[in-house]
């Protein structure tokens, strides 16, 4: 799961940099691994920072000045498959034709086939593991097809437009052309969001902002926030804004997980609020908790969230059934969160560190926990021991979500699907294996209904996790094989391993050297990327 954002300011004379950075660290949430920001300055010069870390660990005063220009995108990363070295944070660049940079949030599903075109049709070298450096290549690629000395608006929506026929999966990205303008893009089912919005200035002009979640045009006082359609490109320049939908027409299914999960609750994706689906989840959630605990002929002393995605839910729960809700976890907030960390071993680590019991809340009670979804169970499994520990009697835990047994072939980190508590077992055998007295799943329809009555166009949404349907088609039992081998815990502790190895090597090599700042290949000794110069950590 990643972030993007792109931004174009209407004044030439202000530099886009700071602005981008801010808003990244609102979207921080959907990416802690990587970071990076390219912007374009004078004569079509492109500047760029990226690196392995936060938004606040990478970019300080000093980078930021350095980021020169009006226009510019922004990535946060999380990887789905392959390594976490520098080489793969995004935004990714190409000089041929006309210099772009893309930056993307998902997954092609067609990877190897994609890769033999670029090798032997395109002869384009894809230089890392990531399908964004993919997307980038067949983009440059077709607007290189134009063999035009300048290419006009028409040239990039078809270019896109050929790019959505040889592309299947999830994307939502954001691109940047040297000294034009800065373009986004939705794959034709909408699995993943992006939208855009617009800020008049004090010199009766238009600021225009490009970004995965709402909540960064809110912040920046953009307004008239629209999503981008599924099928459609959006090319903004300092003169104006275009769109075309340029793909056939197709299913539009948004990831039901973002609502679940992944987006901030002061969000609003594809006109549902975040925040209003999550209080529409707890009340249908409360419904079927009263009707199990009726079933089971248990009580309930206490409703008490799993922080922080589940408060929502928790607390219309808690007043549909009419009883006490309170915070019985505190949480320490500069702990990074344990969902989305490479590497089981380390999660597990982590919970324990991030939060912290009361007994007050839990001493000789009967909890019931509310968790926006249970995934792999390694979290659910150290929170309920916690609980027990300081006393509860019984422990109950109510997940938002129905159980997840399939993997995510979309851009969300589920690796494979035996990595999944719930793959393979019912529902009394989850709650063994996690340590809970009970476990209640919201159903998959209730789950469907409370994002879809906040609007009722979207008639379908992307399951494929609780469902192991996939929209795009094109998914089987070989594919998924092939991606659980990239994503498995044990294979990303290797290239982690790996890749430490490789800069523990190179850090030994330049040791007493001065970085190159003149260079931008790996020789450089203090980045892995290619083709622009990265001023992270230039003195």
């Amino acid at each position: 799961m990643c972030g993007i954002l792109g931004l174009l300011l209407s004044d030439s004379g202000r530099d886009a940099a700071s602005e981008i950075c801010e808003g990244l660290s609102l979207l921080q949430h959907r990416g802690q691994d990587a970071c990076g920001i390219v912007t374009c300055g004078h004569k079509g010069r492109f500047y760029q920072c990226k690196a392995n870390g936060m938004v606040r660990d990478v970019f300080d005063d000093i980078s930021i000045s350095r980021l020169a220009g009006e226009m510019g995108i922004g990535h946060v990363r999380y990887p789905t498959a392959g390594s976490s070295n520098h080489a793969e944070a995004q935004p990714f660049y190409v000089n041929s034709p006309y210099g772009i940079v893309l930056a993307h949030n998902g997954n092609l599903i067609q990877s190897d086939s994609l890769l033999q075109f670029m090798d032997a049709v395109a002869h384009r070298h894809i230089n890392t593991s990531s399908d964004s450096e993919l997307l980038l290549n067949i983009f440059a690629d077709n607007l290189q097809q134009t063999g035009k000395f300048r290419i006009n608006e028409d040239d990039i929506f078809t270019a896109i437009g050929k790019l959505m026929k040889q592309c299947k999966g999830a994307y939502a990205c954001v691109a940047m052309l040297a000294g034009f303008g800065i373009i986004a893009f939705r794959d034709p089912n909408g699995i993943r969001p992006v939208g855009m919005a617009s800020r008049k200035t004090s010199c009766e002009k238009w600021d225009y902002v490009i970004a995965s979640e709402s909540i960064v045009a809110d912040a920046g006082g953009f307004s008239d926030w629209e999503d981008v359609k599924p099928g459609e490109a959006v090319i903004i320049t300092r003169t104006g804004v275009s769109k075309k939908c340029v793909a056939e027409p197709a299913t539009f299914a948004p990831d039901i997980f973002e609502y679940v999960y992944f987006a901030r609750p002061d969000s609003v994706l594809d006109g549902v609020s975040v925040y209003r689906s999550r209080m529409a989840m707890g009340d249908a959630l409360a419904e079927e908790v009263r009707k199990v605990l009726m079933t089971k002929g248990l009580t309930v002393d206490v409703v008490i969230p799993v922080p922080d995605t589940s408060r929502v839910a928790a607390l219309n729960l808690a007043q549909r059934l009419q009883l006490p809700y309170r915070e019985g976890f505190i949480k320490n907030r500069y702990v990074g969160r344990t969902f989305i960390m490479p590497g089981q071993q380390m999660r597990r680590k982590n919970v324990r560190k991030k939060l912290n019991a009361m007994a007050l809340e839990f001493s000789g009670k009967n909890v019931l926990l509310v968790d926006d979804s249970i995934v792999r169970g390694t979290t659910s499994k150290e929170i309920i021991q916690m609980a027990k520990d300081v006393g509860a009697k019984k422990v109950i835990v109510a997940s938002c979500a129905p159980p997840i047994r399939h993997s995510n072939v979309y851009g969300i980190d589920m690796p494979s699907r035996t990595e999944l508590v719930a793959y393979g077992r019912t529902t009394e055998e989850i709650a063994a294996a996690i340590g809970a007295d009970l476990v209640i799943f919201q159903t998959l329809p209730d789950l469907v209904a409370s994002v879809r009555q906040l609007n009722p166009s979207i008639e379908t949404f992307d399951c494929s996790v609780f469902t192991g349907e996939y929209v795009t088609g094109g998914v089987d039992e070989a594919y998924l094989t092939h991606i659980e081998s990239l994503r498995a815990d044990h294979i990303k502790s290797r290239l982690v391993e790996g890749h430490n190895e490789a800069k523990g090597s190179k850090e030994t090599a330049f040791r007493g050297r001065a970085p190159a700042i003149g260079s931008s290949g790996p020789v450089n000794g203090a980045d892995d990327s290619v083709g622009l110069h990265n001023t992270w950590h230039v003195s």
